[in-house]
C-alpha cells in the first residue's frame, strides 16, 4: 500500500499508505497497545521494504546498462537511496503508529 501510494504520490502518499497500513494493523491487532505497536513495526518495515526494492532495481538498472561495473555503482545508489529511504521511514512510523491506535479504539 505504501508503495503504491508513494508511486502515484511522493511525500504524502508515504504518509497516507503509512497510515492505512498502521490502521489495518490496529484493527487485525486489537486490545491496549497492540494496535499502536503493530502500526509501528507496519511503517518500519514498509520502510525497509521500500530500501530493499530500491537497492535491487538500481543493481538491475546498473548492470543491465553497465555491466558489472555499472551493477556495483548501481548497489553503491541503491544503497544510499536505500538509507534515505530508511531514515525517511521514521515519518511513515509515526503517521503508522497513528494509524494503528485509531484501529486499535475501533475494534473496541
Amino acid at each position: 500500500m505504501t508503495l503504491v501510494l508513494g508511486w502515484l504520490f511522493p511525500g504524502i502518499g508515504h504518509l497516507i499508505g503509512g497510515f492505512i497500513g498502521g490502521f489495518v494493523a490496529g484493527l487485525i491487532a486489537g486490545g491496549m497497545g497492540k494496535g499502536a505497536l503493530a502500526g509501528f513495526l507496519a511503517g518500519i518495515f514498509g520502510g525497509i521494504i521500500i530500501a530493499i526494492l530500491a537497492i535491487v532495481g538500481l543493481v538491475a538498472v546498473g548492470g543491465a546498462t553497465g555491466g558489472i561495473l555499472g551493477g556495483i555503482f548501481g548497489g553503491l545508489a541503491g544503497l544510499f537511496v536505500g538509507i534515505i529511504a530508511i531514515i525517511l521511514a521514521v515519518f511513515g512510523a509515526i503517521a503508522s503508529t497513528i494509524g494503528g491506535l485509531i484501529g486499535e479504539l475501533l475494534t473496541r
